[in-house]
């Protein structure tokens, strides 16, 4: 198994994206990479603490090796938007790919360089190693489960894709 955190705007729709592949074992949304510890929602939305929305992804590797779960995250988000995606405007809403183990930075950089090379110049997402992950609030959990027409800039058909197709 293997972890990464992957920030794309706001963390419910990126984390009930992820939830629909086999090998995705577990999803957290929680604020990654700011300036305070342990913050709440209204302390990162409200209060400039520099985190960003980040859902911790615990994938198997082997089943979805870390390149391929990436090109299924830059499908879900807009790679050249600074700090914003949909309507979500602002630092915590950008987008990041965080890393705790540095053997996924091969693989990381191999699928930010397609990414780029794809959009024909280079992306606004960054690419830093995890300083600290705090896990949101309890209601922010699987928030689309809970509430099933809850926003999400994610467009609906992503959401339900035929994985055989990939």
């Amino acid at each position: 198994m293997k972890t990464i955190y992957l920030a794309g705007g706001c963390f419910w729709g990126t984390q009930q994206f992820l939830r629909q592949f086999p090998a995705v074992k577990e999803t957290r949304v929680g604020y990654a990479n700011g300036r305070t510890a342990a913050p709440s929602y209204e302390d990162v939305r409200y209060r400039g603490t520099g985190h960003a929305e980040t859902v911790e992804v615990i994938y198997d590797e082997v089943a979805l090796p870390t390149e391929k779960l990436l090109r299924y995250y830059f499908m879900t988000i807009d790679p050249l938007s600074l700090n914003r995606q949909g309507e979500d405007v602002g630092t915590q809403y950008r987008t990041g790919i965080y890393y705790t183990d540095p053997a996924l930075l091969p693989a990381i950089r191999t699928a930010v360089g397609v990414e780029e090379k794809k959009q024909g110049k280079p992306l606004a997402v960054e690419v830093k190693p995890l300083e600290a992950f705090y896990p949101a609030e309890e209601y922010h959990q699987d928030y689309l489960n809970k509430h099933p027409g809850g926003y999400c800039h994610i467009p609906l058909e992503l959401m339900h894709l035929d994985l055989s197709q990939f």
